[in-house]
């Protein structure tokens, strides 16, 4: 695989893995780049490959607008990534980056190619759901650092600094733009590839019920397992999720119930 201009969708530090079985790309969190998953590259299993995603607007991508549509967002992606649907892979996202995932296997479910074997997404409702609670992207200045505190998923030394906040503000408002103003297209359908779900029992924002909708997105299995913790369990409950992930990728395509 040439290293390229389109791969700048790919995290600068990925290295491709001979040994893999499977690709897993992973998407960020609102406000998140690719380094959120830094860790994962050497704590799961040697025969998965992880290949973190970089949405412009953050990190090596800082200079780049970010983008407020998640049916761009996935187009684009699809596009920069098709290089590295060469063996088989799977797609995890999580929060807004749930959204871009699903988003794109329907990108791909379109153009009738290769499609992932597996979703995984985590903290974000079913997409033909609708938003349960206020717009956060319209809110006033102080009301949105107000719910971004409240949300617990930007680190407190950023409030520290009043210039590192008003860097990643617009991209804050940016992604939750992309995520609150979404629409399901009418033209997708349940997905081939099994999903898995996962949510935080101390999540107020997205209740489980909101994800075991994520059944109707799809024509093969679905499981759905809560975890402790937040919004952000995908950072305190690190370690249980990744078991979770390899356990997935390591088995067949069709989901199973987990023990709960």
């Amino acid at each position: 695989m040439e290293t390229s201009a389109k791969n700048i969708w790919v995290a600068p530090y990925h290295k491709r893995n001979p040994r893999a079985s499977v690709r897993l790309f992973c998407f960020p969190y609102a406000g998140g780049g690719a380094s959120v998953f830094a860790g994962w590259m050497s704590r799961l299993p040697h025969d998965i490959e992880v290949c973190p995603v970089q949405l412009p607007g953050r990190e090596n991508r800082l200079s780049e607008p970010p983008l407020t549509s998640a049916g761009e967002a996935a187009r684009l992606a699809v596009e920069a990534l098709a290089p590295y649907f060469d063996m088989p892979f799977a797609f995890f996202g999580h929060s807004l980056g749930a959204l871009v995932a699903y988003e794109s296997a329907q990108v791909l479910r379109r153009a009738g190619g290769a499609q992932p074997r597996h979703l995984i997404v985590s903290a974000h409702r079913a997409p033909h759901l609708p938003l349960r609670i206020e717009p956060m992207w319209p809110l006033p200045e102080a009301d949105f650092r107000r719910r971004l505190v409240e949300l617990n998923g930007t680190p407190k030394e950023v409030f520290q600094h009043e210039e590192l906040l008003k860097l990643i503000l617009p991209l804050l408002r940016a992604d939750f733009r992309l995520a609150e103003t979404y629409t399901r297209s009418a033209d997708d359908e349940p997905l081939d590839c099994s999903i898995a779900v996962f949510g935080g029992r101390q999540d107020t924002d997205v209740p489980e019920e909101d994800l075991k909708a994520w059944s109707e997105m799809t024509r093969d299995g679905c499981e759905v397992k809560m975890l402790d913790g937040d919004h952000f369990f995908i950072h305190s409950q690190a370690a249980e999720l990744m078991r979770d992930v390899s356990r997935i990728l390591a088995g067949p395509r069709s989901g199973h119930a987990p023990e709960r």
